[in-house]
């Protein structure tokens, strides 16, 4: 007898999956909807207090949040890969939750080489402050990258857990006359731009709490209707 069946497997991985993922996307709403406004409102001091003290503390459960949200997910589609045929994910359930794990990849990679190394700059250069000394002349910059990629990373967030959730809930007819290989490089075009201007460009619309919500439900309904046109 299997000391874990498949189906304890896939809960155990899934429930992972859940419990870290709440954690990871709770914290990016919180820096990108409640300390970032705060941050605009609040005197230098106090900012100062919070970037030493507490912004640390939740960094560290936001990208081991990413992390664990990052292997957990992985390691489901690979488990029912080679469980039920790769061929699975030529259906919609397979579209669709590879539509959602490619925009959590992103927000995986943007976590881990992006807003936690710009963090640490912002992070050293207040602490060289607070003790007299200057700011470290790349500070502003990474902080203007590390809100760049916090923001894109919302954005991809708000159709990223509704393809998690249609994935099983949301059938879409898939025939054989599905042209994957457009459909793929659609996708990967939309998603591949917004990424690019996550790293290198400016924020535009999702510079404000509203914009971001806004345009992560625009790009949720152009995803969704790229696919509906095209399956």
């Amino acid at each position: 007898m299997d000391i874990i069946s498949i189906d304890s497997w896939y809960l155990l991985l899934r429930w992972i999956h859940f419990l870290a993922g709440i954690t990871w996307i709770g914290l990016l709403y919180y820096f990108n909807f409640v300390q970032g406004e705060w941050f605009k409102e609040t005197d230098p001091s106090a900012k100062s207090a919070a970037i030493q003290k507490l912004v640390p503390r939740a960094l560290w459960w936001f990208r081991w949040g990413a992390m664990f949200t990052f292997l957990a997910g992985a390691l489901t589609l690979l488990t029912k890969g080679m469980q039920a045929g790769w061929l699975i994910y030529a259906s919609s359930w397979g579209i669709i939750i590879l539509t959602g794990s490619v925009l959590g990849t992103l927000m995986f990679l943007n976590v881990w080489l992006i807003i936690w190394p710009k963090q640490q700059v912002v992070i050293a250069s207040t602490n060289q402050v607070a003790d007299g000394g200057e700011p470290l002349s790349e500070a502003a910059s990474s902080t203007a990258q590390a809100g760049l990629a916090s923001r894109t990373n919302t954005l991809f967030s708000i159709p990223m857990l509704l393809c998690m959730g249609a994935a099983s809930h949301y059938p879409i007819n898939v025939t054989d006359e599905t042209n994957y290989t457009l459909l793929f490089w659609v996708l990967a075009v939309i998603i591949g731009l917004i990424e690019i201007n996550g790293i290198v460009g400016k924020p535009g619309p999702i510079a404000s709490v509203k914009g971001v919500i806004s345009s992560g439900v625009v790009l949720t309904i152009v995803l969704f209707g790229v696919i509906g046109v095209l399956v």
